[in-house]
């Protein structure tokens, strides 16, 4: 048996990714009401995204629970490692330790300080460590190198989301407002930060690529491209940071889900890389890269793709 991997649905990993790789994921959930959504279980429509009286929240306690069970089953006597969302962003690292404690010396969690692709690569990146043979603790330490050596980034058509839902400050919010300001943020120690302001969504976008490939340099890379709702600019970005990296092993374009969604908005569009990640198995493409990125200043976004 080998070490078993568990992770949230925020990661975006593709389903056939985490079959290949026998990583569960526990639900996180949209509250809407007298609704109780979970993601990746529900059918969840992109009405939600932008709507103010929907809001989100982490796994509970009960469903990392029983993620944890049947990942132990899985492993045999090997245990679990459990790589989670920034505890900065979700309370889900935090009752995952909970859980954990009724598990001693068999389930160990990881905060990745990510989100989105960032933790799903490095959900990745432990799955082929334990499929290479690491005991727990070999599994553990190789989660928290990539989520260590991973970047993200990610450029929006407006902060007003994540105003609403406390992931950045109204005082940031109102000067991007006032300016009609795109900006670009990163994550930093598990919190998103605006790290540019441009004019324009253009030339955001362009600034996003620049500096995603300026941190990684020549060095090789897995490539991870997230939007909400705007799948070919989806394409476009992966086929142009293909064209600007030296050496890409693997690319993973997907939407950014419901959860992530409600935060950032429509239009969002994130890239994603991590370094010392073998070529990842599992990949289906539903539809061919392509497209040419917009350099218009105020492109309208299209209905999420199903």
């Amino acid at each position: 048996m080998t070490v078993s991997i568990v992770t949230d649905s925020s990661c975006r990993l593709p389903a056939s990714v985490r079959e290949r790789y026998r990583i569960r994921q526990a639900p996180l959930h949209l509250l809407r009401g007298d609704e109780d959504l979970l993601e990746d279980v529900d059918v969840i429509g992109p009405d939600v995204y932008d709507d103010p009286a929907t809001t989100t929240a982490g796994s509970s306690p009960d469903e990392l629970r029983e993620q944890f069970e049947a990942a132990l089953e899985d492993s045999g006597s090997d245990g679990v490692v459990a790589i989670l969302m920034s505890r900065r962003l979700s309370g889900t690292w935090s009752a995952a330790r909970l859980v954990a404690d009724h598990y001693p010396d068999r389930v160990r969690v990881v905060d990745s300080r990510a989100v989105g692709l960032g933790l799903g690569f490095a959900a990745i990146a432990a799955a082929q460590a334990a499929q290479a043979g690491a005991d727990r603790d070999g599994v553990y330490e190789e989660a928290i190198r990539a989520s260590s050596t991973g970047h993200s980034l990610i450029t929006l058509q407006t902060l007003d989301n994540l105003r609403s839902g406390g992931r950045i400050s109204a005082a940031t919010r109102l000067f991007g407002s006032a300016l009609s300001i795109k900006p670009v943020l990163t994550l930093v120690d598990g919190m998103l930060v605006v790290k540019e302001r441009q004019r324009t969504f253009s030339k955001a976008l362009e600034r996003m690529l620049t500096d995603a490939a300026e941190e990684v340099e020549d060095t090789e890379v897995v490539l991870g491209v997230q939007h909400c709702g705007v799948a070919d600019v989806a394409d476009a970005v992966a086929e142009d940071m293909r064209s600007r990296l030296q050496a890409v092993g693997s690319v993973v374009v997907t939407d950014l889900g419901p959860v992530l969604s409600r935060h950032v908005g429509q239009g969002a569009v994130s890239v994603v890389t991590c370094e010392g990640i073998a070529p990842i198995e599992g990949i289906e493409t539903s539809r061919p890269a392509g497209g040419e990125l917009s350099t218009d200043s105020d492109r309208s976004t299209e209905a999420e793709r199903g």
